[in-house]
């Protein structure tokens, strides 16, 4: 596996933000995917996007095979629920692994939950997705949304490997699709893809990001 990097990397976060003050879109109610349940009662906005991420998402689901749809589970996230998500999983960590270092546990925090100062979620410039039928049950891409690297011993990471044929087969239609619009993975987590962010102009070699925290009102 290649190495992966972290989105606390200074490589990504010296990198400047010039907003291109696009609007927030709502993806399920514009008819572009449909989301998931398991986040609206914490995020009532999570199925928002900047505008040019909208765009492209609904250029991916138009190639997608017959019978086989995006399904969102958050998108837009405010940044305190960043910010309690971040510190939740950190005293997590924290207590499993006291010998650790800031650095070090820093490091591990962020491969699963981004620092609040550089999450592309609040600037609705990200989006953690999945596949599903159409009648809205989730295909198997070999680990849950959201599992975490120790749950499920690194399944998560988009590269992994001992995957079974029909999650190998699903997941990399999930990275074609989003990869062919313009939408960058995290690689530590198969079902975040991103658009204008820190992250995405690390990876295609652009001078700023797009997109920076912005409120859902």
């Amino acid at each position: 596996m290649p190495r992966v990097v972290l989105i606390s990397d200074p490589v990504v976060t010296r990198i400047p933000v010039a907003d291109a003050g696009e609007p927030l879109v709502d993806l399920e109610a514009s008819g572009i995917m449909r989301f998931s349940d398991r986040k609206r009662g914490s995020n009532p906005r999570s199925a928002f996007v900047r505008q040019g991420v909208a765009v492209r998402i609904a250029s991916a689901a138009r190639t997608l095979p017959a019978g086989v749809r995006l399904l969102g589970v958050e998108a837009y996230r405010p940044a305190d629920l960043q910010r309690h998500y971040y510190s939740h999983y950190r005293d997590r960590l924290r207590s499993e692994n006291p010998s650790l270092s800031e650095n070090e546990l820093a490091a591990l925090v962020s491969r699963f939950v981004s620092p609040p100062e550089v999450a592309p979620h609040p600037s609705g410039a990200a989006i953690d997705l999945t596949l599903c039928d159409e009648s809205g049950r989730e295909l198997d891409l070999g680990s849950a949304v959201d599992a975490t690297p120790e749950a499920s011993d690194g399944a998560c990471f988009t590269d992994a490997i001992g995957l079974t044929a029909e999650a190998s087969a699903n997941r990399r239609l999930l990275v074609t699709a989003l990869s062919a619009v313009g939408l960058v993975n995290y690689p530590t987590e198969w079902w975040h893809w991103s658009y204008g962010d820190r992250y995405w102009a690390m990876l295609v070699g652009a001078d700023h990001a797009m997109y920076g925290p912005v409120d859902a009102v």
